[in-house]
């Protein structure tokens, strides 16, 4: 088996004016010139563009969900409507012939700090929800105003509910000392 072998030879081809100037441009450096760095510089006058701002319907809900929150923190929800019954009838349950400040406190308290612990959380619920609208930049003057008032109604329910909850505003009632 034998193999063939072109003997190839490269003679310099003819250079055109075009070839030269593209091998110049590719081998030299691109030079700057100050004049031009200062005036890109100085140029203040472009606008810089700026997205349009969303309608807020997110934000607008949450704003909404954060005030209903704090209301239904401040009236009372079901959730703690149930809860508070289901204290009160395990408390009758274990005060069965206990003594009458032990009924009072099984019967009454715990059914009392249910609620308030369901209402604390409603209104802990409606104050971070509040306070999330407001770090929210671009939001629309409505939806602001809605979570101020959210905010609010949450930080008067987290009150009011840490009040009951600690027997701050009514105590217990107590039962009278036999004769």
């Amino acid at each position: 088996m034998t193999i063939k072998t072109e003997k190839t030879t490269t003679e310099p081809a003819e250079t055109t004016e075009a070839d030269e100037t593209a091998e110049k441009a590719e081998t030299a450096e691109p030079e700057l010139v100050e004049d031009e760095l200062d005036e890109d510089l100085d140029d203040d006058s472009e606008e810089i563009p700026v997205a349009p701002a969303g309608d807020g319907i997110g934000a607008g809900a949450a704003a909404v969900v954060s005030a209903g929150l704090g209301l239904a923190a401040l009236t009372g929800t079901w959730v703690g409507k149930v809860s508070s019954e289901r204290e009160t009838l395990i408390g009758q349950i274990k005060a069965q012939g206990g003594t009458a400040a032990q009924q009072i406190n099984e019967i009454y308290a715990d059914a009392w700090h249910a609620t308030a612990l369901v209402n604390g959380v409603f209104a802990f619920l409606g104050l971070i929800v509040a306070v999330l609208v407001l770090t929210r930049p671009r939001r629309p003057a409505w939806v602001g105003a809605v979570a101020v008032a959210g905010a609010v109604l949450g930080g008067i329910g987290m009150f009011l509910s840490a009040g009951m909850y600690f027997d701050l505003f009514l105590s217990l009632p107590t039962a009278p000392t036999a004769p």
